[in-house]
């Protein structure tokens, strides 16, 4: 290592003309030495590390994803770095993020300035704040369309939020995704906050729907809405949208199931959301510790009876999909659409070939309803089969395998042609000769098959073999 004063001479004489070994032998260091500070490779007073780069394998995973992803987030990549072995706080890992240069920038996306926005206080159990997120996209096996559907909901004092996937933000799966996430919370908070969603409120008048007035007194919450164009009233469900969006929705595979994908999400947000660590007036708290202490209101022990309807394909097996699980129906409805029905705490779902009818606050009522069946735990994949339509499927099979006397059809057997095909096979060769059925080709005395055919007369080789028997006398 050379000193500043050294470097300084190094330069000096460098200018001057002398070559790199004068100025190592008048320095008394070693060329390769002068010639990095030099080329300005090393720096005067710095001496060169010796210990191993640990980071250089996960700079090289990093880099990667910065090039998939150049607005991936540091938590989302810190999350993945820890399961491949990263063992480093995550204050360490955004500094060499940042002392590296590795995340590339993007002028077009840089944030404006934003405007003053107020503090508002949310004393411990008062108020949920509730928004629907739209995911695009959706794994093509669920069958969704183009865009999926997360119900969030966050407790406003401590900031703890689950979430629940739809594949529509219509009333029933509202209230079947308000009850799963208020369970997931751990209670009830005083107070629910919407923004003007048709499903709840009258976007013109701001005034609750009558049908959703039911749901708020079945769980005994006030509705609060938020003011037209002052959409900063919930920003702790905004936040958790931004999370659920970039560190859930963004990293999603495209093999996993509804349920599966709703199994990560639970887990991420009771182990990473949880852990997370909140500033209050008495220092610091996480999450986990500040909605232990929030007082809310155990859940209704039953959800509001709204009826969730969806349509589904019944496959050959005379089976329907439904959260995971499968149903069986009547064999007579295998490879048709049919309409399912789950009323919210029934524990029960019905199957039906016709549309549902609508009913004011509970969704919707099947007409007719061709198949029930208890329900099976989401996404646990349990085949649920009525015996009765077991038995008539094995009948159908059977019927359409053929009669159960018909021998097995085996490849070296011996069937020679029957009746009907020697029948033909004569009738053939009728057409052909011009004779009668009983004739075979080439039997008739004089005539061959064919017309052109050279008649040979036997008499004239009998004649030529007498003569060569007969000696020739001397």
């Amino acid at each position: 290592m050379l000193t500043r004063e050294e470097d300084i001479d190094a330069h000096a004489l460098r200018a001057r003309g002398w070559t790199i070994s004068a100025i190592a032998r008048h320095l008394g260091r070693d060329r390769a030495t002068v010639r990095g500070y030099l080329n300005g490779d090393r720096v005067p007073g710095v001496r060169k590390t010796t210990a191993v780069d640990w980071f250089a394998p996960f700079e090289t995973y990093v880099r990667a994803r910065f090039a998939d992803d150049p607005h991936v987030w540091s938590t989302t990549l810190f999350d993945e770095v820890v399961d491949l072995g990263f063992d480093r706080s995550y204050q360490s890992f955004t500094r060499l993020i940042r002392a590296r240069g590795l995340r590339p920038a993007c002028e077009p996306c840089r944030p404006a300035k934003g405007r003053p926005v107020a503090v508002i206080e949310h004393p411990p159990g008062d108020e949920t704040q509730w928004d629907w997120l739209e995911l695009p996209d959706p794994p093509e096996a669920w069958g969704w369309g183009s865009r999926a559907f997360l119900m969030v909901g966050a407790l406003a004092h401590s900031s703890r939020w689950r979430g629940v996937l739809a594949p529509s933000m219509d009333q029933p799966h509202l209230i079947d995704a308000l009850d799963r996430v208020t369970r997931a919370l751990g209670g009830v908070t005083r107070a629910w906050r919407f923004d003007r969603m048709a499903t709840v409120v009258h976007p013109a008048s701001g005034r609750v729907t009558a049908s959703f007035a039911g749901v708020a007194k079945h769980y005994g919450v006030q509705v609060r809405i938020c003011p037209p164009r002052r959409g900063n009233r919930k920003g702790v469900v905004e936040k958790a949208n931004h999370v659920a969006a970039q560190r859930f929705w963004r990293t999603l595979a495209d093999d996993v199931t509804v349920e599966q994908a709703q199994r990560a999400l639970d887990h991420w947000c009771s182990t990473r959301g949880d852990a997370r660590v909140r500033p209050t007036k008495d220092g610091k708290a996480s999450v986990f510790t500040l909605a232990a202490a929030e007082p809310l209101r155990p859940a209704p022990a039953a959800p509001f009876p709204a009826v969730l309807t969806g349509t589904r394909q019944a496959s050959a097996q005379a089976l329907v999909a439904w959260r995971g699980n499968f149903y069986s129906v009547p064999p007579d409805l295998a490879h048709t659409t049919v309409t399912v029905a789950v009323r919210l705490g029934s524990g029960h779902l019905d199957i039906s070939t016709g549309p549902g009818v609508a009913a004011a606050g509970a969704g919707s009522v099947l007409p007719t309803v061709l198949a029930r069946h208890r329900l099976g735990p989401d996404g646990a994949g349990v085949i649920v089969r009525n015996h009765g339509h077991v038995i008539a499927l094995d009948r159908a099979a059977m019927a359409a395998a053929g009669p159960a006397t018909a021998p097995p059809h085996r490849s070296k057997q011996r069937i020679p042609p029957g009746a009907a095909a020697r029948a033909a096979a004569d009738a053939l060769r009728t057409q052909n000769t011009g004779g009668s059925p009983g004739t075979s080709p080439g039997t008739s005395p004089g005539v061959g098959q064919d017309d052109s055919e050279v008649v040979i007369d036997l008499s004239r080789y009998a004649a030529a073999a007498a003569g060569r028997n007969t000696l020739s006398q001397p």
